[in-house]
């Protein structure tokens, strides 16, 4: 992760904010009062799915029994199982 003082990331903060939305890397900025990391909100909202769908009980034991049963489906035909949902 790359790492920058609260000064350097003031001095750009309009170009770091353009990284992190294009590169997806987090940035660590340092300073005396503690540490932050700064992410896009794209990041975040993935992140904040991902700890959401965690904590669903038995949801990471189903995805991985589904993965060994050879159950998935296609995207395309997930959607044509919903575009019959609506007729």
């Amino acid at each position: 992760m790359n790492r920058l003082t609260v000064t350097e990331a003031s001095s750009d903060l309009l170009g770091l904010l353009a990284q992190v939305n294009s590169d997806h890397t987090p940035r660590e900025i340092t300073s005396e009062q503690g540490n932050a990391v700064l992410i896009s909100k794209a990041e975040w909202e993935s992140l904040q799915e991902t700890l959401y769908l965690q904590a669903i009980p038995g949801f990471v034991e189903s995805v991985h029994q589904s993965e060994q049963a050879d159950e998935w489906v296609s995207e395309a035909e997930f959607l044509q199982v919903l575009d019959g949902v609506d007729n």
